[in-house]
């Protein structure tokens, strides 16, 4: 399967489990959860499920084993409304990408003079007037 249709069965599975998640499951332990992205394998037999789940820690374990729980049923409410050959199976993983852009962010405060800082949003400013 070419690339671009997989990001586009990708992107049509994320906004098809965010849509499934809020309405459709009620295990109580499925907290706030972001579906961040779906990655489809070439051969169409795994998606990855990329999921922000939000609160403390322990309630993100709990977010994700209830997602790794209603997979089947969510795999399935989602086969019958789409119509393609092989609806792949899902794997919930948690998106570190988030957290991992705010260490990187926060580094660069620490890292970055004070001037430097206030300049950031204006691509003028750095003292050279001419």
């Amino acid at each position: 399967m070419s690339r671009h249709r997989r990001s586009r069965l990708g992107e049509q599975l994320r906004r098809e489990l965010s849509i499934k998640i809020d309405s459709m499951v009620r295990d109580p332990e499925v907290g706030a959860v972001t579906v961040t992205g779906v990655d489809v394998t070439p051969d169409l037999w795994l998606a990855r499920v990329f999921v922000e789940a939000h609160g403390s820690p322990e309630e993100q374990s709990r977010s994700m084993a209830a997602l790794r729980r209603a997979a089947p049923f969510l795999r399935s409410a989602i086969a019958r409304e789409l119509h393609i050959r092989r609806m792949p199976e899902l794997r919930f993983h948690r998106d570190e990408s988030i957290e991992a852009g705010q260490r990187i962010e926060a580094i660069l405060r620490e890292v970055l003079p004070p001037d430097a800082k206030s300049d950031r949003g204006n691509p003028g400013a750095g003292g050279d007037e001419t």
